[in-house]
């Protein structure tokens, strides 16, 4: 049976119709589910030694017969592909850039945490644990964590060795500084382009690895369908961003790792061609998919400069190392920063957060921003933004050690704001940023599809209610280089010679032909409305809703509005052009369909869970002080949410979180 195999390119045109897209069919919902964690047995410290000890092995002469496939090629995907492919696996990656190196890890900036103790500050992998677990409100599974902080110690020897240039102290040892969440100093880093150092080193790897024969690139080409045969995971369709061709791909295995979704806000952090198609596709034929009301809103970006803007822009949140945040204590002072005296000023987080201070959490730090922009104390022309301030720490540590910690941010910020911050404060104000939710999985990263597995953002498992910073880095890479390697042998070891279904399998031609109808329909609505005005008017209805604020209220109304909207897609979405050739404005259209059912279920997991914790906050529940009130009681538990055939009826289901380690407590950084 054919690995591959093309079908005809969807054709230009079609007769006009106002119809919806064709979607493939429903899942029918199972009556019972018992989601098994898979958690290995022993001390939480052992866990992870434990099922290695007890894993299934493969020959390496028989890892050749393994295909693996594995989507998206950021710091997740790379690391995977390279680290697979130097086991022995037949590996092909896909991705819908030109080349792997545009995949949105490079805009990582600040660092990655690791549990090293460089600096001698009390620092442990117990520690890393702990912060984790609180950081992320007690809303994580603790072996999954504890696994997390104990092989960020091995990433940055790995790292090293692959020549990403880290920071260094005048003698030679790597240096570090602190992040959000953290009393520590166990961030390391490359100036404020982490991320992009990182995926050069994954990337030349795995591009050592295409070279040596072992990984095929498939460039250009995007996830447009999962396809399961007998209960598992049997391949993927994808369709070509330059010709409009389909076409199938099977494999023993598949790896998602393909990012969050915080583009569903239209405005986000997130590179704009960021989406949640091939996780949402997954949903859609069986994966279930997890807490997505959990998503962080970061708080220093460059603020909304008008209406028009379709792209937010993160400053690191390094910046708050030595950058103090600050309002003016007077509602309404319209003076420059320059004459406001130290005296009426407002450095809320210093005064709200004395053991934290600037580097309190992102949700907490969001919230109190948010806060002060509300009572009439905002900076800038529209009055959206506070203060960071490095006058400070130039005065202390001088300009040159400022330029050589955060040179290249104060350049980007200078140039799209055309303010130097060397002599007057950045402005910032929170905006979408990191997805804490995503596609359910177990302790082997595995979904709720046998052989589907999801690496690095896209799966849920690791950051609970809210990130802490400089984690995403850490996953991204723990799940590819150290997790991902173990857990798959145990999958594909009792698969030796059984043979797998082909692309010529009714199921593949299925799918593919749903992926060519669906796209053929987006061009045969003919409408009024772009893509993008869909999505910017499905962003604003999730950001007021269900936002860094949220009430049962207006949950309930964007759950009317957004239904409304989404019709109003079907019936009134124009996309110009052909399906045969580049059609950024088609591969947008199929993208804004899954933001929208996945608009929906974010609406309905937030008004599901009455309570707040971290990036989920809902008005109705907070204490006297005006921090996020936990309902340990109720919902102590992942909601992992099995699709039906529509978004609105999707069934909850629950994983009970067992904390053994560390005690359930209140989330204070004060």
């Amino acid at each position: 049976m054919s690995p591959e195999r093309k079908t005809k390119k969807a054709p230009a045109k079609k007769p006009a119709a106002k119809k919806p897209a064709a979607r493939s069919s429903p899942v029918r919902p199972s009556p019972r589910v018992v989601l098994d964690a898979k958690i290995p047995p022993g001390p939480i410290a052992e866990k992870w030694d434990n099922y290695k000890a007890d894993m299934k092995l493969v020959n390496p002469n028989n890892k050749r017969g393994f295909k693996v496939i594995v989507v998206g090629s950021g710091l997740a995907g790379a690391s995977a592909a390279a680290t697979l492919a130097e086991l022995g696996y037949d590996v092909h990656v896909f991705t819908f850039h030109d080349s792997p190196r545009r995949a949105h890890s490079i805009a990582a900036q600040g660092g990655i945490n690791a549990a090293k103790n460089y600096r001698g500050d009390g620092d442990s992998v117990q520690r890393l644990f702990y912060d984790t677990i609180k950081g992320g409100d007690f809303r994580s599974r603790e072996g999954n964590v504890y696994r997390l902080a104990q092989v960020s110690v091995n990433i940055i020897d790995q790292m090293v060795a692959q020549g990403v240039p880290f920071a260094r102290e005048y003698g030679g040892l790597l240096d570090t500084r602190s992040c959000g969440g953290s009393q520590l100093q166990r961030t390391f880093y490359a100036r404020g382009q982490t991320g992009q150092q990182l995926l050069l080193g994954a990337y030349q790897q795995l591009a050592r690895q295409i070279g040596l024969g072992n990984v095929k690139l498939w460039n250009r080409s995007e996830l447009v369908d999962v396809v399961t045969i007998d209960g598992r995971c049997a391949g993927i369709v994808t369709r070509d961003l330059v010709t409009g061709a389909v076409q199938s791909h099977a494999a023993h295995a598949t790896v998602l790792a393909t990012g969050g979704y915080g583009n569903v806000f239209f405005l986000s952090t997130n590179a704009m061609a960021c989406n949640i198609t091939a996780a949402w596709r997954a949903h859609r034929k069986g994966a279930y998919f997890a807490n997505p009301c959990y998503t962080q809103i970061h708080p220093t970006c460059i603020p909304q400069a008008d209406e028009t803007q379709s792209k937010l822009t993160l400053m690191s949140e390094s910046l708050r190392n030595d950058g103090r945040i600050w309002v003016p204590s007077r509602e309404g002072d319209d003076r420059s920063p320059s004459q406001i005296p130290e005296a009426e000023r407002d450095y809320y987080l210093e005064r709200m957060y004395p053991s934290f201070g600037n580097l309190a959490p992102r949700d907490i730090s969001s919230r109190a921003a948010k806060r002060a922009v509300d009572s009439g104390r905002g900076v800038g022309p529209l009055k959206n933004g506070v203060y960071l301030d490095f006058a400070a720490a130039i005065g202390r540590l001088g300009r040159d050690v400022i330029t050589e910690r955060y040179g290249n941010l104060f350049e980007m910020y200078e140039r799209i704001t055309g303010e130097v911050p060397y002599e007057v404060p950045m402005r910032v104000y929170p905006a979408s940023h990191y997805t804490m939710g995503g596609l359910w999985v177990d302790y082997e990263l595995t979904t709720t599809i046998p052989g589907l597995y999801a690496a690095g953002e896209v799966n849920f498992a690791d950051q609970g209610a809210n990130r802490l910073g400089a984690s995403a880095l850490m996953q991204g890479l723990a799940d590819g280089y150290f997790v991902l390697p173990y857990t798959i042998g145990n999958y594909l070891a009792p698969m030796l010679n059984k043979p797998i279904p082909g692309v010529d399998h009714p199921e593949f031609q299925l799918a593919e032909q749903a992926a060519s109808t669906r796209f053929g329909n987006y061009l045969d609505i003919r409408g009024s409305r772009s893509p993008d005005w869909f999505h910017r008017e499905l962003g604003k209805i999730i950001w007021e809703h269900c936002g860094m604020d949220r009430t049962a209220a207006g949950l309930r109304q964007a759950l009317s509005d957004l239904p409304a909207l989404y019709e109003e897609f079907k019936t009134d979405l124009r996309v110009t052009g052909d399906g045969a050739s580049v059609n950024q404005t088609l591969e947008k259209a199929g993208r804004v369909d899954d933001f929208f059912e996945l608009g929906m279920l974010m609406c309905r997991d937030a008004l599901e869970r009455r309570e707040s914790c971290g990036g989920h906050f809902r008005s109705e529940y907070q204490d006297s002080e005006g921090e996020a009130q936990r309902d340990d009681a109720n919902f102590a538990h992942v909601a992992a949410w099995e699709f039906t055939g529509d978004p609105m009826k999707a069934v909850r289901h629950k994983e009970e979180l067992k904390f053994e380690t560390i005690h359930l407590a209140k989330r204070s950084y004060k």
